[in-house]
């Protein structure tokens, strides 16, 4: 069987196999599922919702609505081919433990996260049911490269993007993508289900979700459907056009490799087959988006090495950054997209209408709120874990420190995006701003509320106060994570 251990299904004997789904919503590419299948016992399928283990970071809003479609689609996916989905809320290390004991499991299969909370809990499940004399194992279906492959010559873990890809690309190629089953043997008996209903996840009163509902379907379904389409239409001109927030030139499959609808492998190996053929900017386009890829799993390295990544700054010097007091009404201006700078109202009504933003305008709101409203990077990773749906603990908190010049291969602080150029440069015919800001131009869209120059010339200001401090934080602590999975101060330590 693939992945096991000698011996351990001997042990196990002939019990049911559960296959722990997580983020990793799909049948096609799941290397757990293909493993119980590989075993030929009957199959317990169940999906835990864990906001209780210690260090679990509960997902936000959208992110549940999300959820909630994408357990839709997987259960009517198991039900076609002869299989249950079992729901459980709970502490997840005891509610498979109980579950294995309930149903006389034989076996326990499932795909690995990165989080070090997620990775506790693994780890004492995964002991704790061999103890008991079940087979138990992991696999590699989320990343391409597993971080502990990935190192420095010194064997430490990178903090720049372009030598970590480089060294990427230099190992093994990623593995082919595993095929859907054509049938999987359900088991027999009645196990007890939670109501998917009973978890709420869906927005009642009020309903604000009826832009979700407009601009997304969850499920692997909508995901291989959307990547059809992105390398049939959209890849030759990718390079050129993905900037532009007005153009349907990206893959927008953002939320379904966030919750596992599509596998990065399926994603890489549809690309270089997609690429066959291409030439010149074409054949460059599709190396931009595999780089892109590339850019996901960096994230993921990164949380691997530095677990805090969502509260810690990565750079130490930055924790004498000197925050103002947090202007509240800034930050629900910013928030609403009521700033009076067209580019970033239009990527905030986006974020709140539809659940995504655009890339660039990404970089663009989030540089507004650090360097002109000068308010903590934390503040817009929070409001972004809130209102995406694809709220992703590594790609989250990886892109709000990259802006803020505080994170790995970070953007220098000195680079403040200007809303207006930007929005010259890659919206110059004001397409995206008027689909989402239809009042702008008119006596109805609010004035700016900051004066460009002098936020940025501020923002400078406070940088170059912890640019003196700078080697003493150096000497205290690393910019390098390392591959200990910790760092001096520890979580919330800023």
């Amino acid at each position: 069987m693939t992945g096991a251990r000698a011996g351990d299904d001997a042990a196990a004997g002939t019990g049911p196999s559960i296959v722990w789904f997580r983020d990793d919503l799909r049948l096609a590419d799941n290397p757990a599922l293909h493993a119980a299948v590989e075993r030929g016992r009957p199959i317990v399928a169940v999906y835990v919702l864990d906001e209780e283990s210690a260090g679990i970071r509960p997902i936000g809003g959208a992110a549940r609505w999300w959820l909630h479609g994408s357990l839709v689609s997987l259960a009517d996916s198991l039900e076609s081919l002869g299989a249950r989905l079992t729901l459980r809320r709970g502490p997840a290390e005891a509610v498979l433990t109980g579950l294995a004991a309930s149903v006389g499991a034989g076996a326990v299969f499932w795909n690995r996260r990165y989080g070090a909370a997620e990775r506790a809990v693994d780890a004492r499940l995964k002991t704790g049911l061999r103890q008991s004399g079940l087979s138990a194992h992991s696999f590699a279906g989320s990343l391409l490269h597993e971080p502990w492959t990935i190192k420095t010559g010194q064997g430490g873990s990178y903090s720049v993007f372009t030598p970590f890809w480089r060294a990427c690309q230099a190992a093994p190629p990623p593995r082919p993508p595993y095929p859907a089953p054509a049938a999987l043997p359900g088991h027999p008996g009645t196990v007890a289900s939670d109501l998917l209903a009973d978890w709420a996840l869906l927005p009642e009163r009020p309903d604000w979700a009826a832009g979700l509902r407009a601009a997304w379907q969850p499920g692997e379904a909508s995901a291989q459907r959307l990547l059809d389409g992105f390398l049939r239409d959209a890849l030759p001109r990718y390079a050129d056009e993905r900037d532009e927030p007005a153009r349907a030139a990206t893959s927008r499959l953002s939320p379904h490799l966030r919750w596992g609808e599509i596998s990065p492998f399926q994603i890489w190996h549809a690309t270089e087959w997609a690429r066959i053929g291409l030439t010149g900017r074409a054949q460059e386009s599709a190396s931009r988006f595999l780089t892109e890829v590339g850019w996901r799993e960096f994230a993921h390295h990164v949380l691997f090495n530095a677990p805090d990544l969502a509260t810690v700054n990565l750079r130490p010097e930055f924790d004498a950054f000197p925050w103002p007091p947090l202007d509240r009404t800034a930050l629900a201006a910013w928030q609403q997209g009521r700033t009076g700078f067209p580019l970033v109202d239009a990527g905030m009504r986006e974020l709140w209408r539809t659940g995504s933003m655009h890339n660039r305008v990404r970089m663009v709101t989030a540089s507004f709120l650090i360097k002109n409203l000068l308010i903590d990077w934390r503040e817009g990773e929070a409001w972004f874990w809130d209102t995406l749906v694809d709220a992703d603990a590594a790609s989250n908190p990886f892109g709000w420190q990259w802006v803020a010049g505080s994170g790995a291969d970070a953007a220098p602080y000195f680079r403040v995006f200007n809303p207006e150029l930007q929005a010259k440069k890659f919206d110059p015919q004001g397409e995206y701003i008027r689909e989402f800001v239809p009042e702008w131009g008119t006596d109805a869209y609010p004035a700016p509320i900051v004066d460009l120059g002098e936020t940025r010339r501020a923002a400078l200001a406070a940088y170059e106060q912890i640019k003196g401090g700078k080697d003493q934080a150096l000497a205290a602590r690393s910019l390098d994570p390392g591959s200990t999975g910790t760092r001096p101060g520890g979580p919330g330590s800023a």
